[in-house]
């Protein structure tokens, strides 16, 4: 059986995915606030995009590693300007400067959001 991943979340559906089914936005993760954790490549404000376009922040999921990260199913951003997770959407896609740099990051990873708090 092959692991989908949901496009929200960036989780295995049926294995981490806690999206509501009617499309809504997920709630907090009931485990509480995610502790992140310390990767050595990249930098703790970088900005790692998947080739689906989700932005994820290093270590602050625990549905992928950083072994997993590597160009080109990935691209990144180093050193992102202040605010520009935020800033990350369709309208304003976050553009990677490293690895596969014809990615484009359109949405945040919801676990990633979770941990960062917002």
């Amino acid at each position: 059986m092959k692991e989908v991943r949901c496009e929200r979340c960036d989780n295995i559906i049926g294995m981490g995915c806690a999206c509501p089914p009617d499309g809504s936005v997920p709630k907090a993760h009931p485990e509480g606030r995610r502790v992140r954790q310390e990767w050595r490549r990249f930098p703790g404000n970088a900005i790692l995009i998947k080739q689906n376009g989700k932005a994820h922040v290093p270590g602050a999921c625990d549905h992928m590693t950083e072994d997993e990260v590597r160009s080109p199913k990935w691209g990144w951003i180093l050193d992102p300007s202040p605010g520009d997770w935020d800033r990350i959407s369709e309208g304003n896609p976050a553009i990677a400067t490293g690895g596969n740099t014809q990615l484009q990051a359109t949405s945040r990873c919801m676990t990633c959001m979770g941990t960062l708090g917002g």
